[in-house]
């Protein structure tokens, strides 16, 4: 299995990418065919294909912060069961941020990501992949040492109508040892995270000024 970086729209490995992610993700979670062509030209959002037999079955989607020596995986996709796609990402994933925080002068203090919350979003299907079933891809996370920020979390779609999207707890995997986050540390982060995204929902806005207040946010288990 290869391990691809796509750039460009135009690359047809990008319209395999696409596709799953229409299979996998709602709607209100896929950014438009068109709209990938900035971000897949900025170097600090890296998005890396799962290749198997010239054929697209997984793919995901991340960044680092050097100021913050934080890392935020946008997306994890399985396509197809039984190849070790999830594990082969993750591996891969890692050592690319890790190799990014020592080249930086850093150390990677942990990743954040946005995962369903199945008890609250029983209508995902997710493309019928069992490995992305939100029950699995829960369970897989914690095994992985992610943890729940305790707090109500939205964000704004992605569709870029102004809407709130609920049923996510917001969690983090920390490489240091920690048992809570500061407020305005999550706050800076989501304020950078979603700073291209517009208009943005009332209650994400309520959401992050509460956190700015917060001396801290317990992290949970999953």
């Amino acid at each position: 299995m290869e391990y691809i970086r796509v750039h460009d729209i135009a690359d047809p490995l990008f319209a395999g990418l696409h596709q799953l992610m229409s299979e996998i993700f709602p709607r209100e979670e896929v950014l438009a065919f068109d709209l990938w062509k900035e971000p897949l030209q900025d170097p600090d959002i890296r998005v890396f294909v799962a290749v198997h037999e010239g054929e697209v079955v997984g793919a995901t989607e991340y960044r680092y912060y050097v100021s913050d020596d934080i890392a935020m995986t946008d997306f994890t996709i399985i396509g197809r069961p039984g190849l070790g796609i999830g594990p082969f990402l993750a591996s891969r994933r890692e050592a690319d941020l890790k190799q990014l925080a020592a080249e930086a002068g850093g150390t990677l203090k942990g990743m954040f990501a946005e995962i369903y919350d199945p008890y609250r979003a029983k209508d995902h299907e997710f493309g019928g992949v069992k490995p992305m079933d939100p029950f699995v891809r829960r369970e897989v996370l914690a095994h992985l040492g992610y943890h729940r920020l305790n707090f109500d979390y939205v964000h704004p779609s992605w569709q870029g109508d102004g809407e709130a999207v609920s049923g996510l707890d917001l969690c983090f995997l920390p490489y240091q040892e920690t048992s809570a986050l500061p407020g305005s540390f999550i706050a800076k982060f989501l304020r950078t995270y979603y700073s291209v995204l517009e208009p943005k929902p009332a209650q994400w806005t309520e959401m992050v000024e509460m956190l700015e207040r917060q001396d801290s946010i317990e992290l949970l288990p999953l």
